[in-house]
């Protein structure tokens, strides 16, 4: 009996022992929660616990633990400060606030590297300009002499110095241009203590959804691409290469089941971040504001030097930061070749998140992205699907008709192809179809152009209304016929 007791210890004392041996590494990750377009590089990596399935356990990592660590930050800026402290390994952020990153790292003598693009547009969606509700305010061009709020040195700040130039202002003297966070800036919006407010993703969208504000200046108007991405400690990187490939994996799988239930992980997101779903589902479903892509485009690539310039420019920063040096694209290659995919493939596909399927009301094909509309039925769990905003809108009559709530409509802008929250748009009924606009002017051009009424929503679903449930295309085409 003694005997085995003390084979029991020895064994028990050369587990302990083996244990105290096992090296634990840390994977501290910084997120930006409420920055929808970091989802797959935090918020649903760590909900769903996605990096423990990708964190290698063989060769030299057999016998490591893991000291898996999260930290939600309000913008990038902070999270930066805490990876130049060596407080955090990885941090997803957009191009602006990247390139301060890299900028920080070379000042304290070491390296950052940005290494994958989470979601972005090359056109410039996602960044936006909005008003008060109330505002008479209809566009960029009547803000001349007006005070306009921004985060300072966030990408938002860099499309509006951007727009304010394809103005032909001068930014220091024709607008009055003033630092706020999104938090500060939306009591601003609601107190009127503001003209403009200039802001990143979600803010343009989340303030017109939640009431006190309207869009009037889309970030692709200024044709000035822009991007959100995941960075790495370029000596942590060096170290452990299998741990950052790992971590792009589980953001490759992140991806893929937001992309196949975007309604799903709309809500599960909205848990977290306080972000209404129907937001998120504004950027993340399919035909989304922006596009999830992890591939390093020429035109992020572009965007990252202008960052970096602009933040010169603002007196920001005076590190010679070298973009082509800074972006690093082999750790996102490798884990597309583990996840069977090709990198070279999606580098050169441009497409927004497709939509495929019928109409829901009339079972017709759906075809041009650009008269897609949808509706987000209280308690279903998928959004409808339309060919047209005027197939959707008889829906829309039908559904309310019968008591029906409606959590949100969605369409098209028929110039941009933007998807915009309907009830803020502008639409032209011209006999033939229903077309939507983010801006009211587009909608008055394309009318003086095409014909039509330039309505707003209320008044276009007052009118259908007035049809006896058929949309005002349908009434209009029996009184021809009558």
């Amino acid at each position: 009996m003694n005997l085995r007791k003390t084979s029991i210890g020895l064994a028990l004392g050369l587990l302990v022992a083996h244990a105290a041996q096992a090296e634990t590494l840390r994977v501290a990750i910084g997120t930006q929660d409420t920055t929808i377009n970091c989802v797959t590089g935090g918020a649903l990596i760590r909900e769903l616990k996605l990096l423990e399935k990708y964190l290698p356990r063989d060769g030299r990592y057999k016998d490591v633990r893991y000291d898996i660590q999260w930290k939600n930050f309000t913008s990038g800026a902070p999270l930066t400060n805490e990876m130049v402290a060596g407080k955090l390994d990885i941090g997803s952020m957009a191009d602006f606030p990247g390139s301060f990153n890299g900028a920080a790292f070379l000042k304290a003598g070491k390296r950052s590297l940005f290494i994958s693009v989470l979601s972005g547009s090359t056109a410039g969606s996602g960044n936006g300009i909005v008003v008060p509700k109330a505002s008479p305010v209809q566009s960029l061009s009547e803000l001349k002499g007006r005070t306009i709020s921004v985060p300072f040195a966030s990408t938002a700040h860099g499309m509006l110095i951007r727009a304010i130039a394809r103005q032909g202002w001068d930014p220091a003297r024709d607008v009055h241009i003033v630092t706020q966070s999104p938090e500060v800036a939306g009591s601003a919006l609601q107190a009127n203590k503001i003209d403009a407010h200039a802001d990143f993703v979600p803010f343009a969208e989340l303030f017109p959804y939640r009431g006190f504000a309207r869009k009037i200046y889309d970030g692709s108007q200024a044709n000035a691409p822009t991007m959100h991405g995941s960075l790495v400690d370029a000596e942590y990187a060096r170290k452990y290469p299998e741990i950052v490939v790992a971590f792009l994996r589980a953001a490759i799988e992140a991806d893929r089941l937001l992309a196949a239930e975007p309604e799903k992980y709309s809500e599960l997101v909205a848990r977290v971040t306080g972000i209404e779903a129907e937001v998120i589902y504004l950027f993340h479903g399919p035909l989304g504001l922006q596009t999830r892509d992890f591939t390093w485009k020429p035109e992020y690539r572009e965007a990252v030097k202008t960052s970096i310039s602009t933040l010169r420019q603002l007196k920001r920063t005076e590190a010679e930061l070298d973009a082509e040096r800074f972006i690093d694209d082999r750790y996102i290659r490798a884990a597309f070749r583990l996840e069977g995919l090709d990198y070279d493939k999606q580098l050169g596909n441009y497409a927004q998140s497709p939509l495929a399927g019928i109409d829901s009301r009339s079972g017709e094909p759906i075809g041009d992205s650009r008269r897609v509309a949808q509706v987000w039925v209280k308690d279903e769990p998928r959004v409808r699907h339309y060919a047209s905003a005027r197939s959707a809108l008889a829906d829309l009559n039908d559904l309310e008709r019968a008591g029906r709530q409606v959590r949100v409509v969605y369409v098209q802008d028929s110039r941009s192809g933007i998807k915009l929250l309907a009830g803020d748009a502008w639409f032209v009924h011209d006999g033939d179809a229903v077309h939507g606009f983010l801006l009211k002017q587009d909608a008055e051009s394309w009318a003086r152009t095409h014909g039509g009424r330039v309505l707003g929503f209320d008044a276009l679903k007052t009118a259908s209304y007035a049809s006896g449930g058929r949309d005002p295309v349908e009434r209009s085409a029996s009184a021809r016929q009558e």
